[in-house]
């Protein structure tokens, strides 16, 4: 029998930001299940501990990065390491984000702005700074940012998070026409309604019954990163379950 790994993602080096619970574990779980070799980056050490071990038990691999995407020079030092044990990489999932407050804009404490700004933007531009020159060594890297539809509906007292994920579509975009030439390409996904801890927080009386589960949304990203997939700089939306 052959040793050589099966599924869609065999062969192919994946980083995954927020891959300590809801879309970011789901996925991971997925792209290894399909044979990737997935890199995955949290805050929390013991989540991604959680994400590994069924990683493990299921025949997969993970190579864990505990680290706070802010710390921007570990983003590079990532980076570095990746390209010495491996010379490239073929998919970024950057999930990693965070809600800020709910309400009035002009009520918004400085440091929290800044810290929404920080994770959803600047840590996204840290991450295309220095996976450029990795993805560009595939044959086909695919990187994928998580959006949201507050990025382009006008709502009350959504303020900080709407800013933010409005700015990371343009950032994207742009980045999408910068490497029209190359191997690469990057796009945005809208996960929608999800049952995630994010969602919780910003619809507090929802039944999370009621909305998709991490790893519905999370599976529609595996044909999204294929070498096949050759669409570049759209919104992608991922769809609802059938009733």
């Amino acid at each position: 029998m052959s040793d050589e790994p099966k599924g869609k993602l065999a062969g192919r080096i994946a980083v995954i930001t927020g891959a300590s619970r809801g879309i970011g574990a789901a996925t991971a779980k997925i792209f290894a299940a399909e044979g990737a070799q997935v890199i995955l980056v949290a805050r929390t050490q013991g989540g991604l501990e959680e994400v590994d071990d069924e990683i493990r038990a299921a025949g997969g691999s993970a190579t864990l990065v505990p680290m706070d995407l802010t710390d921007y020079d570990k983003i590079d030092e990532m980076g570095a390491t990746i390209y010495e044990r491996f010379g490239k990489l073929d998919i970024l999932i950057a999930n990693a984000g965070m809600l800020g407050t709910m309400g009035p804009i002009n009520h918004i404490d400085p440091q929290i702005w800044e810290q929404a700004m920080a994770v959803n933007v600047t840590a996204n531009w840290r991450l295309i700074r220095s996976f450029d020159p990795l993805l560009r060594q595939s044959d086909a890297g695919r990187a994928i940012f998580m959006t949201s539809f507050a990025a382009q509906v006008h709502r009350a007292f959504w303020g900080s998070y709407a800013t933010t994920k409005a700015a990371l579509d343009m950032m994207v975009k742009t980045y999408a026409q910068e490497i029209l030439k190359t191997n690469v390409t990057a796009n945005l996904f809208n996960p929608g309604r999800t049952r995630t801890k994010m969602r919780a927080e910003a619809y507090p009386g929802e039944d999370p019954e009621t909305v998709k589960s991490p790893e519905f949304t999370a599976s529609q990203l595996v044909d999204l990163v294929l070498p096949s997939f050759k669409v570049n700089g759209e919104i992608i939306t991922a769809e609802e379950p059938p009733d």
